[in-house]
């Protein structure tokens, strides 16, 4: 089986009355994006009032895809005390989004038992979406998702710095 052309994944925590610092706390790592509950993001259109708090930690883009990677290289920042998950995930929506984004029409993914394990013992739900493969979309175009970004702020490919 041909792997998908490119994977992009990140554990979200989220619910309102989440404090990113206890969060980052209990999981001895640091986020890579998090705010409270009412938070304002200033945008160049309109300022946005966070609806719920988050915590979000992204893995390294990969091409060509390797979910499980991405898995190990998140959850190996974190803390492996299954106390601490399970309680996390009684109070809060955990789960990993999964972005799979395809070249051609006949490409697949496999995720390891191991990762999915993983994943199951720390109360994390496994989310995916999938994106057909895309042609002369340029970076200011909306982004096809749907998100209203345009493609470059979403989900075109990082470009290597």
């Amino acid at each position: 089986m041909a792997h998908l052309h490119r994977s992009v994944a990140s554990l979200r925590i989220c619910g309102d009355k989440l404090d990113p610092d206890e969060i980052s706390r209990l999981l001895g790592g640091t986020p890579t994006l998090s705010y409270r509950k009412g938070e304002i993001k200033k945008s160049k259109i309109r300022d946005i009032v966070r609806k719920s708090g988050a915590w979000m930690l992204d893995a390294t883009d990969r091409e060509p895809e390797n979910l499980d990677a991405q898995v190990d290289e998140i959850l190996g920042q974190l803390t492996q005390d299954l106390t601490v998950w399970a309680s996390l995930s009684n109070d809060y929506r955990i789960d990993l989004f999964c972005g799979f984004f395809m070249e051609q029409t006949d490409e697949g993914v496999e995720v390891s038992a191991k990762t999915l394990k993983a994943l199951g013992e720390r109360g994390i739900k496994f989310g995916v979406c999938i994106y057909a493969p895309l042609k002369d979309v340029e970076d200011d175009d909306p982004c096809p998702c749907g998100s209203g970004k345009k493609y470059a702020e979403c989900c075109a490919p990082k470009k290597a710095s």
